[in-house]
């Protein structure tokens, strides 16, 4: 059901072929992204009812606010305060990530800025029945000043989700499409023209997502198909590490589970603990998929070792139920969220632990962040030369453009102080 590999210098070009495989994207069929990205762009809102009737089966796309109303009616109140208490520690945490604004004045009286300016309309995508991305990109946008926000939430049955519609809601959406998958990406992209797309998706999505990109923006990382690693001793509790193992390999077949330990007896408990569990799970079907395709167990020599397959895979979501925590907080860089110590489960910081679970998968945490407010500013630098500064700075300036050959540079800073 899960592969195991013992890890070695020969095992870690494995390691890297099977990592590679889930990161090209060989699960889907690019061209069908494509080829739906160039129907809506050429025939709009008409291409985008013909792929939404096709793979949802739904024909209505626009979402009146009488709708979502009414759909909020339906919402059970034990779920509308869990979402009202994950919002304000959401929102709490996120708060605490407002940048400054940068100014520099030198002795010459030479002005230089550094202003935030938040981007005008953004685009979120929520696969149909999670509040919790809402809440997790809608709330930085909210922060950082997004005046528009679209959000795109496919139907369930022909449905609108009412978690999601009271989410949205609660932080001031207003426009609401009902298209999922790379149509929703086509639409916000082509029709909407948002500035940006944020929010996590299948593997169709963030194929899509990166299709529109140079066209609108997105996020720094690729928010793809859930992961997790899991990093056990002998001390880790086995029921712990399956469950949350099994908790991202119910997302969907495409999630990726790894555990990663020193310990073949570790290894052995754990794969008798998922069988066990997964009998009893209402999404087996989806969990066996998963772990089949992309479940693996790695077993390691040595701490270095597991530090080395930790940052190869760079996993969206670590879990540490090692008992020497600190060596692997201090040398594991290529992460997206760490969960340190067996109360912290990942699968609660997919709901209200306050940080943000729309993070880099397919191994974009090596070179991206998790979204953040930063994800919903543009940063625009200013400058305005004293006439002393221009003087001082200029003559350096043209220096350095005539060394380059640019002596059309040269030339307009000459023309500045030609005119004192």
């Amino acid at each position: 059901m899960i592969k195991r590999l013992h890890y070695s210098t020969k095992s870690k070009r494995n390691l890297e072929s099977f990592l590679s495989k889930r990161r090209q994207g060989k699960n889907i069929d690019t061209t069908i992204v494509k080829k739906i990205l160039r129907d809506i762009k050429k025939n709009r809102e008409k291409a985008v009812i013909k792929y939404e009737t096709k793979f949802n089966n739904n024909k209505k796309i626009k979402v009146s606010k009488k709708e979502i109303i009414q759909s909020i009616k339906n919402l059970d109140f034990k779920v509308k305060k869990a979402l009202d208490n994950a919002y304000s520690r959401i929102y709490k945490f996120h708060s605490l990530q407002k940048t400054k604004d940068i100014k520099f004045v030198d002795k010459l009286n030479n002005k230089i800025e550094y202003k935030n300016v938040p981007l005008k309309t953004v685009g979120i995508y929520v696969p149909a029945n999670l509040p919790s991305t809402l809440l997790m990109n809608a709330i930085p946008a909210k922060i950082s000043g997004v005046k528009n926000i679209v959000l795109a939430n496919p139907r369930l049955n022909q449905k609108l989700n009412p978690a999601v519609m009271y989410v949205a809601q609660k932080c001031g959406i207003t426009k609401v499409i009902s298209v999922g998958g790379a149509q929703a990406i086509g639409c916000l992209a082509y029709i909407e023209k948002v500035d940006k797309i944020v929010g996590p998706g299948n593997d169709y999505v963030a194929q899509a997502k990166r299709e529109v990109f140079g066209e609108v923006g997105i996020e720094g990382m690729i928010a793809g198909p859930s992961e997790i690693t899991v990093i056990a001793d002998k001390k880790s509790n086995v029921n712990q590490i399956a469950t949350s193992l099994i908790a991202q390999s119910e997302h969907g077949v495409n999630s990726q589970s790894i555990l990663v330990t020193k310990e073949k007896s570790i290894a052995s408990k754990v794969e008798s603990k998922l069988k066990e569990i997964i009998k009893r799970s209402p999404r087996k079907s989806i969990i066996k998929k998963s772990l089949k395709t992309n479940g693996l167990i790695i077993i390691a020599k040595n701490e270095n070792q597991i530090i080395d397959i930790v940052n190869t895979i760079s996993p969206e979501h670590l879990e540490i139920l090692s008992f020497n925590f600190k060596k692997y907080l201090n040398n594991i860089f290529n992460v997206g969220t760490i969960a340190i110590g067996k109360y912290s489960p990942v699968a609660a910081s997919d709901y209200n632990v306050g940080t943000n679970h729309t993070l880099g998968t397919l191994g974009s945490s090596r070179f991206a962040s998790g979204l953040n407010l930063n994800d919903f500013y543009k940063k625009i630098s200013r400058f305005q030369l004293s006439r002393k500064g221009l003087k001082v700075i200029g003559k350096q300036a043209i220096t350095l453009a005539e060394y380059e050959n640019l002596f059309s540079h040269a030339l307009s800073i000459k023309s500045r102080i030609k005119e004192e």
